[in-house]
């Protein structure tokens, strides 16, 4: 039996010359054009994702909402994947470790998702907000501090800031100790550059945290996730660990890069908040931008298309999000009913925690580097032509050479709309001396063991 979705006046249609490839420079650098195109398919299209790994892409919000919270009809588990099991997804695919199985939250359904969500939604809300801002403030003047006092007064904001400040923040709140901090964050860089031996690298130091906290529990949401109530196996607790750091790490780090690059734009209004700049990047460049591999359970209807029972949807958060249909009447919307951190009983758990990152994240780099500005029109900067993530190449930026005090010296940057500013009681006490980077010789390790030592005076 099939299930309709109305989609009155959609037209029909399929691509002329094979599907649209959504990957490679042509998409990179242009993708709302392929959006447009294939929105004169339907509500949706086939188009492929990879070399020979072809889906269905939800372009229309409306459609997206309906299969987003419809988990009936359309579950998350790919061990459905009908081409995989076929043996016709090329082995080496960059899809592979995209879509593939894990045992987490992210890939299960029913009791079995249930179970495992709320061992992460509980851990998560262990964790204090002034503890968050106080972490994102703390590796904000470690980044900043490695960079700002370069005689030239320039830098690359993405890789020098952006990209590792998330890692810094994850290492912390999952408790590692240096040296296991800087295998974590090798292993999930690693993954995300396609580097031989990540995963191994990635699993080997969680697998070790994991035995440690379990000789030494401490407060972080690692012993939180393995003393919780859903009893999680080590597996499981290792697995929800990398769904944490694959699922916060390069979102975060895109909507700081380009929520920065915003901000910092010539077209950007004057007097307006770093939240709002947060919040246009969500809309506007969906850091997670297809995504969330779904699976119809039977024959479903969607427009004039049929999608096939076991065969791959997925949804295009930016497309759903620039929907024309949507923008017509989306300034009457609430600032959160975009799609960057999805919806239905699959919705990112850590949704607040994230725009408080990236909202202090930016405000910081403002508040450390006041005369900080873009070296290239925000319109010339290029974008990663992947197809999952929407993210700037580089950011290059210009500011006054300075030190950068600790943030118990510098005005603590401000939360984002509705969150308490944390205490002077709050605020990290390892770091009075102000130490820059350059005072001592560079400590030995990692980069995690390098920020550890400096948050530590060392």
């Amino acid at each position: 039996m099939q299930q309709p979705f109305d989609t009155a006046g959609a037209p029909a249609g399929c691509p002329a010359h094979g599907n649209v490839p959504l990957y490679g420079s042509n998409f990179g650098s242009d993708p709302e054009s392929m959006y447009a195109q294939l929105r004169t398919l339907g509500p949706s299209a086939p188009v492929d994702i990879a070399p020979d790994v072809e889906v269905e892409l939800v372009t229309s919000y409306d459609a997206s909402l309906y299969i987003l919270q419809n988990p009936t009809l359309f579950v998350r588990d790919s061990r459905r994947w009908n081409a995989l099991n076929q043996g016709t997804v090329p082995a080496d695919s960059p899809a592979l470790p995209m879509m593939g199985y894990r045992p987490n939250a992210l890939f299960s359904d029913g009791a079995a998702h249930a179970r495992l969500r709320q061992a992460v939604t509980d851990s998560l809300a262990t964790v204090d907000q002034s503890r968050i801002v106080r972490l994102t403030q703390q590796s904000a003047d470690y980044l900043i501090s490695q960079f700002s006092s370069e005689a030239m007064g320039q830098a690359e904001l993405m890789s020098a800031y952006a990209q590792p400040l998330p890692l810094l923040v994850f290492g912390e709140l999952f408790g590692c100790p240096p040296e296991l901090g800087d295998r974590v964050i090798a292993g999930i860089t690693g993954i995300f550059q396609g580097t031989p031996g990540a995963d191994e690298t990635l699993g080997g130091a969680l697998a070790e945290l994991i035995a440690l906290k379990r000789r030494q529990p401490g407060e972080d949401l690692t012993t939180r996730l393995m003393v919780h109530s859903s009893r999680l196996t080590d597996e499981e607790v290792l697995h929800q660990l990398v769904t944490l750091l694959s699922g916060g790490t390069a979102p975060l780090a895109a909507s700081i890069g380009t929520s920065a690059a915003l901000y910092l734009s010539d077209d950007w209004p004057s007097g307006l908040p770093v939240e709002d700049a947060v919040v246009k990047t969500l809309w506007n460049y969906a850091p997670i931008a297809n995504y969330a591999a779904h699976y119809p359970t039977q024959d479903v209807e969607l427009g004039d298309r049929t999608l096939h029972t076991g065969d791959p949807v997925l949804i295009s958060f930016a497309a759903a999000n620039t929907d024309p249909k949507l923008t017509a009447h989306r300034e009457q919307l609430s600032s959160k009913a975009h799609l960057a951190f999805g919806a239905g009983p699959h919705a990112c758990p850590a949704k607040d925690p994230a725009f408080m990152i990236a909202a202090t994240a930016v405000e910081s780099l403002l508040n450390r580097l006041p005369d900080v500005e873009m070296r290239v029109p925000f319109k010339e900067l290029a974008w990663v032509p992947a197809p999952w993530s929407r993210q700037l190449v580089t950011v290059p930026i210009r500011y006054t050479p300075r030190t950068v005090p600790s943030a118990t010296r510098a005005r603590p940057a401000r939360p984002a709309s509705g969150q308490l500013a944390p205490s002077p009681a709050a605020m990290p006490q390892q770091a009075m001396g102000g130490r820059p980077s350059h005072a001592a010789p560079r400590p030995k390790g990692g980069m995690f063991s390098r920020f550890r030592a400096w948050v530590n005076g060392e």
